[in-house]
């Protein structure tokens, strides 16, 4: 079943965000900015925890974030998806979730003149103006996560794909293996999706540059061919299957890194929708199956749920043999608002 509903404390979420209005659960968390008199893009979110043990992954949906801060910030949404790992994993996911926002903010409200660029992405000074504040917020955010007193982080750490959606531009930071697409409109009124991020493993060449400048070591086992991991320089450990991640500090001298692949989009007239993910969901379907889905969905809030459910069904399928991942999806919905 999907995540059970309980009431997210103060001290949970770090006074990071207003207080949930729509509803806080477990992993997946979804907050409102007051916008009495105001529209707010419809969104869904909807996380699914697999066989192995408890859901790692976490989630939220912020819809008027940068609301009322003073800072020039114009309003927005920030959707995020973090994929835990290792034993502690869902702890630095849920913890992440809970902190990073504010530490979005704190940059932003750091930065000069206390305002943000002109809203447009053609220009560099916007594109370098997010870039910095995701790169600094995320490396404080591996601060905090290292001096976390009786966590063990060493071996656990989580994923993050982070969209701002800033009027009609998106900014998207990227750290790992989880992903963001866009849904377009063709000219003939169909749809396609538009990839947002690259799934960073350990793999790409230019990742496993890095890591092997290191002295880490990139292979894959005998039994997972496909699979290429990260290993320590003279063990056989720990075998993470991503590039980038907080946490994880047993491999941050050998090429594993905090910093965010930040870049920015602007939307047309013929954007749809935006879904995040986590790789449990990009592992079995393709980005064209998931936005037929999210197009197909009896209506816009049930159409996270709606993915997850087809990723369920395609593990069963695809992975008999094997236990199936957690999933968790956000869909945002570009051209639709209520109340």
């Amino acid at each position: 079943m999907g995540s059970c509903i309980s009431i997210a404390s103060s001290a949970e979420i770090h006074a990071a965000v207003a207080a949930p209005v729509d509803y806080a659960r477990e992993n997946v968390v979804q907050y409102q900015q007051d916008t009495s008199n105001k529209f707010r893009t419809v969104g869904s979110i909807f996380s699914h925890q697999g066989p192995k043990g408890l859901n790692q992954d976490s989630a939220i949906l912020y819809q008027g974030y940068g609301n009322g801060n003073g800072n020039g910030m114009e309003d927005g949404d920030l959707c995020g998806v973090f994929d835990g790992h290792g034993s502690n994993g869902h702890f630095v996911s849920k913890l992440v979730r809970n902190r990073l926002p504010s530490l979005l903010l704190n940059q932003i409200n750091a930065s000069s003149n206390n305002t943000s660029p002109t809203y447009n992405n053609n220009s560099e000074n916007f594109s370098n103006y997010w870039k910095e504040a995701f790169i600094s917020a995320f490396k404080v955010m591996d601060k905090e996560v290292k001096l976390l007193e009786n966590l063990d982080c060493s071996c656990s750490g989580t994923t993050a794909v982070v969209v701002l959606r800033q009027g009609e531009n998106l900014i998207i930071a990227n750290l790992g293996d989880s992903r963001a697409i866009l849904a377009t409109k063709t000219e003939d009124d169909g749809i396609l999706p538009v990839q947002l991020t690259t799934d960073l493993k350990p793999g790409l060449p230019m990742e496993a540059e890095r890591i092997r400048k290191c002295n880490g070591r990139v292979m894959a086992l005998k039994e997972e061919a496909h699979i290429q991991r990260v290993w320590l320089p003279h063990q056989d450990s720990p075998g993470l299957a991503m590039s980038r991640a907080f946490g994880d500090f047993l491999l941050k001298n050998h090429g594993i890194i905090a910093i965010p692949d930040v870049s920015c989009h602007q939307l047309s007239p013929n954007d749809q929708f935006l879904v995040l993910a986590t790789d449990g969901v990009w592992d079995v379907l393709t980005n064209e199956q998931v936005i037929s889905i999210v197009s197909s969905a009896g209506n816009e809030e049930a159409a996270a749920r709606a993915v997850v459910d087809a990723s369920i069904a395609a593990w069963k399928k695809k992975f008999p043999n094997s236990k199936r991942d957690d999933s968790t999806v956000i869909c945002l919905f570009l051209d639709k608002k209520t109340t």
